[in-house]
């Protein structure tokens, strides 16, 4: 489905707080993206999106409503914060979408700590907003994948 406008609104929403609509969405769109389009059989439900202090984030067109990119944001365990399943929409890439769902999630996540793991070809991407390589190569589901770490400061 084309994109219907050159704007986005981006939208945020804590898990407990997601109607079911917008949730099918966002996974729905992870899942043309990670599983269909890169072709990786892996199971795209980790059981994290429901905790409730995971918080989604997403820009919806603004003229249909409809999601062209997400991501999430955890709080981990021992602290600290974690990006993942950073993704846009086919027929919505190149036009910054990713950046402006990143910049308010580090607003959200302030000088504290934030980890990731990016796709090997991400890695610039994710530079330009502090983060740093933090660890060795890793390949998931046949994709390499570098740790980063935005420290805190």
């Amino acid at each position: 489905m084309a994109v219907h406008t050159p704007g986005a609104t981006v939208r945020r929403s804590w898990a407990p707080d997601l109607d079911l609509e917008t949730l099918y969405a966002l996974l729905a769109l992870r899942t043309r993206v990670f599983v269909v389009e890169q072709e990786c059989a892996y199971q795209e439900l980790d059981g994290r999106d429901l905790e409730p202090r995971a918080r989604h984030y997403w820009l919806a067109d603004t003229g249909t409503a409809e999601v062209l990119a997400t991501l999430r944001l955890l709080q981990e365990p021992g602290g600290g914060h974690r990006i993942g399943r950073v993704c846009t929409r086919a027929d919505a890439r190149g036009r910054g979408f990713g950046h402006r769902l990143l910049d308010a999630a580090l607003a959200e996540v302030g000088a504290g700590p934030c980890v990731l793991d990016a796709q090997e070809i991400q890695v610039a991407f994710y530079g330009r907003h502090g983060f740093v390589v933090a660890g060795e190569r890793f390949v998931e589901d046949g994709i390499g994948h570098l740790p980063m770490a935005r420290p805190a400061g």
